[in-house]
């Protein structure tokens, strides 16, 4: 809760908007506002991601969570029926991060702003980060790191791209790749994790879209 009140009172301040203004555009009274603000009350989790949505955090989402007792290393003992306050005590809201899932064919001209399809994440992005499906076996390693197709991998435009780094990117007019940029012999390569496949070489007319920061298996 301390976290999603941090949030909202910095997004207030960035786009100059009063309490008034915000509870206009959710649906509730100043009030209201000024009490989830306070941490006087606190809202239902769906009006909580409305608050984000009317803030222009879409890519937020807040989402509840319940721990184990046995997970509080600072709580010990059972708790009875009717100890609401301790039982409450076990509940943690989270802010995950939401970024749209986009297709190979979307990375041929400019990005789209949206998508239709969300994966969320920990990972706060330093750019207009997005998720992409690995389509091929390049970066299918037989040891060491490895990317196989079927994976999604979180893309974050805003990470500097250096040697070493995952990322994807396009030499001139042809089509988006995923590679490991490598440096050798001053010159830089795109080189696949997958032996079987030839690495490139970096053209003058280089566009790195993102540096890869996430991956994990589809849903």
């Amino acid at each position: 809760m301390e976290k999603w009140i941090e949030l909202v009172k910095q997004r207030m301040r960035e786009l100059g908007l009063s309490q008034e203004q915000l509870a206009e555009r959710v649906g509730v009274t100043q009030g209201g506002v000024g009490h989830w603000l306070r941490g006087t009350r606190q809202p239902k989790v769906a009006m909580m991601n409305d608050v984000l949505q009317a803030l222009g955090l879409a890519h937020l989402h807040v989402s509840l969570r319940m721990m184990r007792i046995d997970q509080l290393a600072e709580r010990s003992g059972s708790y009875e029926a009717g100890e609401t306050d301790e039982v409450d005590d076990l509940l943690q809201y989270i802010v995950c991060f939401r970024y749209p899932v986009l297709t190979w064919a979307e990375l041929d001209g400019p990005l789209p702003k949206d998508g239709s399809v969300y994966e969320q994440t920990d990972y706060s992005a330093q750019g207009k980060a997005f998720w992409l499906p690995v389509e091929s076996d390049a970066m299918s390693a037989p040891t060491g790191a490895s990317v196989p197709e079927g994976m999604l991998v979180l893309v974050d435009p805003g990470v500097q791209a250096a040697p070493g780094k995952l990322v994807i990117a396009r030499n001139g007019g042809t089509a988006a790749v995923f590679r490991q940029l490598v440096e050798e012999g001053g010159q830089r390569y795109l080189r696949p994790l997958n032996p079987t496949y030839p690495k490139l070489l970096c053209g003058e007319h280089l566009q790195v879209l993102g540096v890869v920061v996430r991956s994990h298996g589809r849903h």
